[in-house]
């Protein structure tokens, strides 16, 4: 019931993992720079796709044994094993808007100061967010984005 009071907005009618007991759908990130994305939630599966990117978010929508079933910023699903998936909150900057710069700001809202610009597919780690903005960090920047720019956390979440 802990691990339950740590969601905010959930309610006993939301479904939940039948292994693990944590919300479905939920954000995570991947863990290591290889991670194979299989058919079904077995090694004997094929591999349909390998991510080399650690840190890139993705969706958990469902759990079977050590398996969690995952979709990406694209859309594509697959199973992952559960070892190589971390808690860790990321977003990804700007989904499906290739080339587009974003501001980021020193304070929660468009007219404070501009504290880094960040192209389009950066991977940022998510510190916070309020339902409207994130406060995000990664290497050599810190600061505020608009929550409907990333992608790895839900419309009107908040994170603590």
């Amino acid at each position: 019931m802990a691990a339950l009071a740590l969601w905010s907005g959930l309610s006993f009618a939301d479904p939940v993992g039948s292994v693990t007991g944590l919300p479905l759908p939920r954000y995570a990130s991947l863990k290591t720079n290889q991670v194979n994305l299989r058919e079904g939630p077995s090694r004997d599966h094929a591999t349909k796709w390998v991510y080399q990117r650690a840190g890139l978010p993705v969706e958990i929508t469902a759990e079977f044994d050590i398996w969690r079933k995952v979709r990406d910023s694209e859309g594509i699903e697959g199973w992952v094993l559960h070892s190589l998936l971390s808690g860790r909150r990321t977003g990804l900057v700007g989904v499906g808007k290739k080339g587009v710069v974003y501001n980021i700001y020193g304070e929660p809202r468009t007219g404070s100061a501009v504290a880094a610009t960040l192209q389009s597919g950066v991977i940022a780690n998510v510190r916070g967010c309020d339902g409207a903005w994130c406060l995000i960090d990664g290497d050599g920047y810190k600061g505020y984005i608009q929550q409907v720019d990333l992608w790895g956390v839900y419309p009107n979440e908040k994170i603590q």
